[in-house]
């Protein structure tokens, strides 16, 4: 007995087909036969039978089926399990980011990866989530971290989205306990064009426009100016964990999170390192 003919075997009992084992297993239909045939020669014992148009296996070939399922089984588990490790000896996965989970989750899970897997190698690109989208379909980057907002279009077909968190929106302010109406006429500082719909959005919700008189991607430079009394803001929670300027502070938004994703493109499975990588990402937050 060999494993080819084994593979033949399990597939047959399971289709109960010589036809549709042959299909699976990319086969020609007298191959199939020529398996079952030279198995059969190799065990001394009747596996299959002739019945009508079809076939059926012999209490013979049963009991062998199921070893040959147990047999199949652990020889595929254990190539998935050769392949990651070999994979994570020396494998390599580049990732783009952006700048609040790049300063809060990525440095812990880059130091549980270098712990854990020593020859993974780890690249890292701070770039806007459409940038990292781009890069990730061109196959520059092997996963792509980004926010969605619940207006934000559905991603284009072959992305696979790995859901990390829920990061919450603050009103950023000097004073304590603020609400978003109490702002209706501030100055605010809000983000580049792209990346100020959240602010946006959580104003109009609360029944006004905000009057944007400065604009700034850079956490620091916004906490900044709140602090100095130049207007009010809206920050995500990772910034806030990233980096507390004093003298602000800061007060939940309900209902205004956003959701970070972990993203890879393609059919699956992902090469052994992006795996281990999500894995570690997942259980950090």
């Amino acid at each position: 007995m060999n494993l080819t003919h084994l593979r033949v075997l399990e597939a047959v009992a399971r289709y109960e087909s010589v036809s549709e084992a042959a299909k699976e297993l990319h086969y020609s239909q007298p191959s199939v036969s020529h398996h079952l045939a030279r198995l059969e020669a190799a065990t001394g014992a009747r596996l299959v039978q002739r019945v009508g148009r079809g076939i059926r296996l012999t209490p013979e070939g049963e009991l062998l089926a199921l070893r040959a399922r147990e047999i199949v089984g652990r020889v595929e588990a254990a190539s998935v399990e050769l392949a990651a490790q070999i994979g994570l000896r020396a494998g390599r996965v580049r990732v783009a980011g952006f700048q609040t989970v790049l300063s809060t989750i990525i440095p812990k899970a880059a130091a549980e990866l270098s712990a854990s897997y020593p020859g993974v190698e780890l690249n890292l690109v701070d770039v806007h989530p459409v940038e990292g989208l781009r890069m990730l379909r061109a196959g520059h980057v092997d996963i792509a971290l980004v926010f969605r907002h619940a207006s934000t279009p559905d991603e284009e077909e072959g992305f696979r989205l790995t859901h990390l968190l829920d990061d919450p929106l603050y009103l950023i302010s000097r004073e304590p306990g603020q609400r978003l109406a109490d702002h209706r006429d501030s100055a605010w500082v809000g983000g580049c064009e792209r990346c100020r719909s959240a602010l946006v959005t959580a104003c109009e919700r609360a029944g006004f426009t905000p009057r944007i008189a400065y604009s700034s991607d850079d956490m620091v430079v916004v906490q900044s100016l709140v602090a100095a009394g130049m207007g009010v803001a809206t920050l995500p929670g990772l910034a806030l964990r990233a980096h507390r300027t004093p003298g602000i502070h800061a007060t939940e938004i309900a209902g205004n999170s956003r959701q970070i994703f972990a993203v890879t493109y393609g059919e699956p499975p992902d090469p052994p390192a992006t795996t281990a990588l999500i894995k570690i990402l997942k259980a950090i937050v």
